[in-house]
């Protein structure tokens, strides 16, 4: 009994589930190889990557800011010993000197300022005096000058207090001092040249570097106070911390650390001369593999196990699978409309049943269609040519009877000029029995048509006809606009008391061909409007040619979609306009079409 159990339960499974089964197996294995190596070369490896991109964007950093400092430091010679050393203040003003190299350098310059040892002001670029109550012989920074005159001093960065200024802006800055010979006279002594260093142009040095993911840089000096850091905010304000303590005990290198229960990667890179330090942090959970070589390395790996993995599903699927894609070719020429496809039907027992089954639905679906297509098309040309042949006689008794008062009054010319107006207009008419023209031809028509009506209303009104020169070899309908002229003419002008005027243009926009009538007659109201698109009224077949406006709509909508058809605009005592909208296509390519 179990035997047969199993047995049936394997008869049972699905294709689907015997390949979900099988591959996910393959998968299973094959990442948990490719999971472990991976593991243990990463492991290796990620302390090594770490260490050596930290160190490289320290010193690419450290080079930038010794670059920096350098030009600071060239500027502080150049006061001294180009302008300051060899300067006898006491007869000569040193002041558009000093003006002229902090014009130079007032990017990165705040204040440049020449100081006694009494620590009286001597000059002052572009500050003006110290601030009121000041005494800078009491600042430490200015003891730390005048004991160590070999040496520059830079302080940490602080806003700037010395001077009043006229901008009333808290400037950050970082002071540079150094001891100066200052000459009297015969007399010589000792002085501090002050340099303020804008700090935003050190700041925009350390902003623009990346670390990578949570990576960050700071900077600290060598009484372990912060010149730099991201969040330096935070820290003042006591809401973060930073492990500065570690930081002054490390030298230029590696280092891993915990801090604040957070393993992180700290590099570290001295600033020259200065006591500074850079220091790169790199916390473990959010480290990235973006080495070329680890990265190499992983697609290496993962390429190869992915081709095994290929192999094997391969071996696996082929036997399930083979069928199944030979069917879905079947299936997909189908779908393309194929019908005639001989349909895949071997493999398993299921497969050879469904494929007889689309085959012969293919076969039913095909006779269907044919069908379908043979009764719309039969009810579309009937329709059509139900509308087309909706011409009313009573247009050319009228026009006859013009011509025949107008002999028997002798008016010959005018009488030739609508008798070959009538004959154009019923040659165009007739066409062969096409119902599509180009729109040269419906053109001419329309004109020959107007030039009847003028004749029939002793020229009540004036028309317009507007065409560029590259829509009149497209397709239209054969008299598709002489029933809206004549709606004009008839709704519009027949009872109007001044002169009539009918505008016709014909454009293309896109892949659109746009026809408008506009007229200055009566107009309508939007009740009018809607029952001439739904024809409840329309022209008398007594006077007009009997095809109205709501026969032109559905002619165009049958024969190009119901993307197409008219649209119509009035306002009573404004006039009315009608626009056709059909497609823009060349009408030797649309017979072409008829043709096949």
């Amino acid at each position: 009994m179990g035997k047969r159990t199993w047995g049936g339960f394997r008869k049972r499974i699905s294709i689907r589930y015997t390949i979900f089964i099988y591959f996910t197996v393959s998968a299973l294995i094959a990442m948990l190889l490719s999971g472990e190596a991976l593991y243990v070369q990463m492991s290796r490896q990620l302390a090594a990557v770490v260490q050596e991109e930290s160190q490289a964007v320290l010193s690419q950093v450290n080079r930038s800011v010794d670059s920096y400092l350098r030009t600071i430091m060239k500027l502080s010679d150049s006061l001294y010993y180009g302008v300051i050393k060899n300067a006898d203040l006491s007869a000569e003003d040193i002041h558009d000197q000093i003006t002229l190299l902090y014009d130079n350098n007032k990017d990165s310059i705040a204040n440049i300022a020449l100081l006694s040892r009494e620590g009286e002001l001597l000059e002052a670029v572009p500050a003006a005096r110290l601030k009121t109550g000041l005494d800078v012989t009491e600042e430490e920074w200015f003891g730390d000058t005048l004991e160590r005159t070999d040496n520059l001093h830079f302080t940490t960065p602080h806003v700037q207090y010395i001077f009043d200024n006229s901008e009333q802006q808290y400037r950050w800055v970082i002071t540079l001092t150094r001891a100066v010979e200052i000459t009297h006279g015969t007399s010589t002594e000792q002085g501090i040249l002050l340099i303020d260093i804008r700090y935003s142009s050190l700041q925009q040095i350390l902003e623009d570097i990346s670390l990578g993911n949570q990576g960050y840089l700071y900077m600290i000096d060598s009484g372990g106070e912060l010149i730099y850091h991201p969040k330096m905010q935070l820290i003042e304000t006591g809401q973060m911390k930073e492990n500065i303590s570690a930081a002054l005990e490390y030298r230029d290198g590696s280092y891993q650390e915990k801090y604040e229960g957070e393993r992180r990667n700290v590099s570290v890179k001295s600033v020259g001369y200065t006591g500074w330090k850079l220091l790169s942090v790199t916390p473990e959970k959010g480290l990235s593999l973006s080495n070329l070589k680890m990265r190499l390395f992983v697609a290496f790996v993962a390429a190869s196990f992915l081709f095994a993995l290929v192999l094997i599903n391969a071996f696996i699927s082929s036997r399930i699978t083979n069928p199944i894609q030979k069917l879905e070719k079947s299936v997909n020429a189908i779908e393309e409309g194929e019908l005639d496809t001989e349909v895949y039907t071997g493999g398993s027992y299921e497969i050879q049943h469904l494929g007889r089954s689309i085959g012969d639905m293919a076969k039913r679906i095909k006779t269907l269609m044919q069908d379908i297509v043979m009764e719309h098309e039969s009810k579309r040309r009937s329709e059509f040519d139900t509308l087309q042949s909706q011409i009313n006689p009573h247009f050319l008794y009228n026009t006859l009877d013009i011509i025949v008062w107008m002999i028997e009054n002798e008016q010959k010319q005018e009488a030739v000029k609508v008798v070959t107006a009538l004959a154009r207009f019923f040659r165009i008419s007739l066409s062969r029995g096409k119902s599509i023209i180009p729109v040269r031809d419906e053109l001419e028509h329309v004109r020959n048509y107007l030039t009847i009506q003028q004749m029939r209303f002793k020229n009540k009104f004036l028309y317009e006809i507007h065409a560029e020169e590259e829509v009149k070899d497209l397709a239209c309908l054969k008299l598709m606009m002489q029933p809206l002229v004549e709606n004009a003419i008839y709704h519009g002008m027949e009872f109007m008391d001044g002169d009539g005027e009918i505008h016709i243009e014909v454009r293309r926009e896109g892949n659109n061909l746009l026809f408008e009538i506009r007229d200055n007659g009566l107009g309508m109201t939007q009740e009018q409007v809607e029952s001439l698109l739904s024809e409840k009224t329309h022209v008398s077949s007594r006077r007009g040619s009997g095809i109205g406006v709501k026969n032109v709509n559905e002619r165009i909508r049958l024969y190009f979609g119901e993307d197409y058809g008219l649209e119509i605009w009035s306002e009573p005592d404004e006039g009315t306009a009608i626009r056709c909208h059909l497609p823009a296509e060349i009408y030797t390519e649309t017979m072409e079409k008829e043709r096949t």
